[in-house]
């Protein structure tokens, strides 16, 4: 038998100690009921040494916490007498825990208007807690270093207050952290601009060779126009030489007719009005080229929404490089309000898209149809190449998510897209058309008859 384990009484011995005048079967009955009291006490017993294992760790595990925290921890009774502290408060002080144990906690402030408002804190001994509340403690070195600190009640387990615990961190750590969050979130926003602006290099990039085309048309007649002009002026200068020197009116009559004067002057007009009207069409190209790279500057004006669908519309087909046919059914005007740039990068985003998706199939083709619906603008374009997988959609519009080949895309197109659309109060929503093919539908506030024009 282990040392230290108990043993009960042998049997037979205690029935050789059975007093005179009781029976045996007595005598019986009232060992066996010593045997149950020692089983019982046994049982007790290691219930008892079972709970005070159980207790030290606890003990040991709250200790371990107590230790752990980084904040500085108090532990008070109901006059401010400090119970229980951590780690954390004897460095802060440079003092003990024996000695700052049984001490006032008014002693660990550093000025007499914190110590005021303490002393009201146990005064009240209110129910509400106390939360980010400012006041100098007293450090190592003597100085006062402004701490933040949080003091919640506590009770017993028959809801008597029997104090307060008050945790604390110094204003300087916090205000650290504060300016390292403020500046990692001025990184992410300049991060997001510069993503933004690179995305729309890209498209625009991407659609040089359109612009190009669509620039050569109007640049060339002004070309041609100009070139018949200085034919016509050196003609024309040669007649007026001929006026001035005073030559004779046969002389004139016979210049006039060789030189095609009456010709000349009635080419002037349309050759004039053509020349302005190619020079205003490269304006406003190239106009609707400086609103696009523009970086965003927050303008938000009335504009027509069917203007900037014809214009992405265009600049897309022209930079298409297989046959892509967009059949575009809008009304006469689809007034919105914003910024006409932007909401052209969604566009031109979106038909980009259905002309990638659409590639490699013998008609490519997009339709876009525009209506008023309670109030709101709705553009859905539809086109008919494979649609979307369906494990796709719910990631269609997050960021860097992109189905093209390694190089081909950056997947920021439709996240900044959605993200425009949002700002400007809208929605774009994605899904496949039943009747094959995706579908995109953009979902823009009408904007009133009040608000300006761009």
């Amino acid at each position: 038998m282990a040392d230290g384990e108990r043993r009960l009484p042998d049997s037979s011995a205690l029935l050789a100690a059975a007093p005179e005048g009781v029976g045996e079967g007595a005598w019986i009955d009232v060992i066996q009921k010593m045997d149950e009291v020692y089983s019982d006490l046994l049982q007790y017993e290691v219930a008892l040494e079972e709970k005070n294992a159980k207790l030290e760790e606890s003990q040991g595990f709250i200790l371990s916490v107590l230790t752990s925290i980084s904040d500085i921890l108090v532990v008070c009774d109901r006059r401010g007498r400090i119970e229980e502290v951590n780690r954390s408060l004897e460095a802060f002080t440079g003092r003990a825990s024996e000695v700052l144990r049984g001490s006032p906690f008014f002693d660990l402030l550093a000025d007499p208007a914190a110590i005021e408002l303490a002393r009201g804190w146990f005064a009240l001994r209110g129910d509400a807690p106390i939360h980010d509340c400012e006041l100098s403690l007293r450090a190592a070195d003597g100085s006062a270093v402004p701490v933040s600190l949080n003091c919640t009640p506590r009770y017993s387990s028959v809801g008597k207050s029997l104090g307060m615990v008050i945790t604390g961190r110094p204003v300087g750590e916090l205000r650290k952290a504060y300016s390292a969050l403020r500046q990692a979130h001025d990184d992410l926003k300049r991060t997001q601009q510069q993503l933004l602006h690179s995305e729309k290099m890209a498209s625009l990039g991407r659609l040089v060779a359109g612009v190009a085309h669509e620039l050569n048309n109007p640049i060339s007649f002004i070309l041609g126009n100009t070139h018949a002009l200085k034919r016509y002026a050196g003609r024309l200068a040669e007649y007026l030489a001929a006026v001035h020197a005073c030559e004779q009116p046969e002389v004139l009559s016979e210049l006039r007719q060789r030189l095609r004067i009456d010709r000349i002057l009635g080419d002037l007009d349309p050759l004039i009005e053509g020349t302005i009207e190619g020079a205003e069409r490269t304006r406003d190209i190239v106009d609707g080229l400086k609103r696009f790279s523009a970086l965003d500057r927050e303008e938000s004006s009335r504009f027509d929404l069917v203007a900037v669908i014809g214009r992405s519309v265009t600049w897309v087909c022209k930079a298409a490089p297989e046959r892509f046919t967009v059949d575009v059914r809008l009304p006469a005007e689809l007034p919105v309000s914003g910024s006409s740039g932007q909401m052209q990068q969604v566009v031109m985003n979106l038909v980009q898209n259905a002309s990638d998706a659409t590639a490699g199939q013998g008609a490519a083709r997009l339709q876009i149809d525009g209506t008023v619906e309670d109030g709101a603008v709705v553009v859905r374009f539809h086109d008919n190449g494979p649609g979307i997988d369906a494990r796709h959609l719910p990631h269609i519009f997050d960021p860097f998510f992109t189905t093209k080949p390694v190089g081909s895309g950056t997947g920021l197109g439709l996240s900044i897209s959605y993200g425009i659309v949002e700002r400007h109060g809208g929605a774009l929503t994605a899904g496949n058309h039943p009747d094959g093919g995706a579908e995109f539908v953009l979902r823009l506030p009408r904007a009133g008859d009040g608000q300006g024009r761009s």
